[in-house]
């Protein structure tokens, strides 16, 4: 394979991977046939468009790809009984995760309830004291009062706390992996059980809890009752698929795309209140979700109270509204100073016992459960592996984890608890949650890395730096930007497109807060485009173009719309150099 540009070896150590030539060619064609930019025609080909679909990628519409929810196994069950109790007016109870997808499925179950003036019973279990997902305890006290419970983005595998809701019926809308046997619930309604297709394992569970109302609200209808309005709760589906890092293909891309547009109209006490405290000004775009919201509303799960970012999400009250968002806003904070004391230890870890496996790992005694997970994600940001950390406490460890692309983490952490090596463990391909015996963390790590090699992990080369074309500056416009947008939403399985510019001369550089660095870059024929890179100074990047003496650079990165003032100027995202 030629290398795009030449370039072999990035500054950051990369090969820059560009479109061959069948590609340029179906791009071309693609120009000659829709009238697109070439630029735009380019991502299209790369994600596999043909010019005749392009119309329709580039406007996806809900009611087209939004799947029969009957297509779920369980799914007319669980709906029938939801509505039941509707009409019964019994007590219902929300058993949700601590993270933001099981947030936003309990805000989701709370908005339409209330529609009919009705409440739930919210219970957010502690993660230290309860850990993930449904317990023995609580599930018991609950059935004691409630007729019905739902569980939101856990509790496939719940055997004995569902079995311990007596008297109660259970509900489970669910996206991780399931085990060989279903939990004695009512319904399950899990596009990742074994006994589906898969044709929706991207879901994730505030998707699945959408799809539960859309068929309670079909089954309203058939009765002549009029349900709620549910492209108003979109926006908690988005920022949900965002936050769990689900796939932006085929009806995700859907849902976060209307969603985002459903944000935008700041209708949501909660949201609107966090996205001023987080200082959004301008329009949300999935990198708002995931990067400045999402952690937010994490930071009560990982830090303090559990039901924080839950409650945050389905208040309607102004003031509760501004005293949860500012709670969440002081917990983010201290989330990362833990956060980065634990990612300094786990990387030298790692370093130590080497970066080259399968596997990347790193366990410490009394390591916070609550940012394990964020640190496995900044270890397999930097290794491109597979990376799990643990936290010691007693005789056991908790960990998390977090996986590449085509590494199935979740099924091997599953595996591993099968086979016996692991306390408990389960999750979903990107993402997996696991306990340990304090003396079998070794062999433990070992097998999980057998398994992962098995998949490919730590194979490859060099990390591919993947380019979808050369732009010159004098090409690149608000206007361009703007129609390359239009194939977004850009996130997790539909990253957003990446473009080069060949032999450029920095007209100015300096470092900018903490570690970043900003630049111009021209051609010498027009005018002057900026850039940032984010977190340069971490790596070779940073010292090597703010020392460029002259020299010429091959540049790659995003294109982006900086809004300053009221105005809005085409910006280069700089992930990657190369003297030219």
């Amino acid at each position: 394979m030629t290398a795009f540009l030449g370039v072999e070896n990035s500054v950051t150590g990369r090969f820059w991977q560009g479109p061959g030539p069948e590609e340029d060619r179906l791009a071309e064609a693609m120009v000659q046939e829709t009238g697109l930019p070439l630029a735009l025609a380019r991502v299209l080909v790369a994600r596999g468009v043909a010019p005749e679909d392009a119309a329709g990628f580039l406007e996806p519409q809900l009611r087209d790809l939004l799947p029969d929810p009957r297509s779920l196994k369980d799914m007319e069950a669980a709906a029938g009984r939801f509505v039941a109790a509707v009409r019964r007016k019994e007590r219902i109870a929300v058993f949700a995760d601590y993270d933001v997808d099981g947030g936003a499925s309990a805000a989701l179950l709370i908005w339409w309830l209330r529609h009919f003036g009705l409440s739930a019973t919210l219970y957010v279990p502690d993660r230290i004291e309860e850990g993930y997902g449904p317990n023995v305890p609580a599930m018991a006290a609950l059935a004691r009062d409630h007729g019905l419970i739902v569980c939101v983005d856990c509790g496939t595998l719940s055997h004995a706390p569902i079995a311990a809701a007596e008297g109660a019926d259970v509900l489970v809308l669910d996206h991780h992996l399931g085990g060989e046997t279903l939990p004695p619930a009512l319904a399950v309604v899990n596009p990742n059980r074994q006994d589906e297709d898969g044709a929706l394992s991207h879901l994730c569970a505030a998707a699945v809890v959408f799809l539960m109302l859309v068929e309670a609200n079909r089954q309203l209808r058939g009765a002549g009752e009029a349900g709620p309005d549910l492209m108003a709760l979109l926006d908690l589906v988005a920022l949900a698929t965002v936050a769990d890092v689900a796939a932006l293909r085929g009806v995700n891309r859907a849902l976060v795309r209307q969603g985002l547009k459903v944000m935008a109209r700041r209708e949501r006490t909660g949201l609107t209140t966090l996205a001023d405290v987080a200082r959004m000004d301008r329009a949300p775009t999935p990198y708002h979700l995931g990067f400045l919201l999402g952690p937010r509303i994490n930071a009560g799960g990982r830090v303090g109270a559990a039901d924080l970012g839950a409650r945050l999400l389905a208040t309607d009250d102004p003031h509760m509204a501004a005293a949860l968002a500012g709670r969440l806003e002081a917990l983010n904070g201290e989330r990362r100073e833990i956060e980065a004391r634990v990612r300094d230890a786990a990387m030298a870890q790692a370093e130590a016992r080497g970066l080259d496996a399968p596997l990347v790992w790193a366990a410490g005694e009394g390591w916070h459960p609550g940012v394990v997970g964020i640190v496995a994600a900044r270890l397999k940001e930097a290794t491109n592996r597979p990376a799990v950390v643990v936290g010691l406490e007693g005789g056991e460890g908790k960990g998390s984890g977090r996986s590449v692309a085509g590494v199935d983490l979740g099924a091997a952490v599953q595996r591993l608890a099968a086979e016996g090596l692991l306390l408990r463990g389960g999750g979903h391909p990107m993402a997996a949650g696991l306990t340990v015996a304090r003396g079998g963390i070794e062999a433990a790590m070992a097998r999980l890395g057998e398994l992962l090699a098995r998949q490919g992990a730590g194979a490859a080369g060099p990390r591919a730096l993947r380019i979808d074309g050369l732009l010159m500056p004098g090409a690149v416009t608000p206007e361009l930007i703007e129609d390359i947008e239009r194939a977004g939403p850009f996130g997790q399985g539909a990253p957003a497109p990446r473009f080069a510019f060949g032999a450029m001369a920095i007209t100015h550089a300096r470092r900018v807060g903490e570690g970043h660095l900003k630049i111009g870059f021209s051609d010498g024929r027009s005018p002057a485009i900026d850039a940032i890179a984010f977190g340069a100074f971490d790596t070779e990047l940073g010292p090597l173009l703010e020392a460029h003496g002259g020299m010429r650079f091959h540049l790659a990165g995003r294109l982006e719309l900086n809004h300053w003032q009221g105005r809005a100027r085409a910006q280069l995202r700089l992930d990657d150099a190369a003297r030219a």
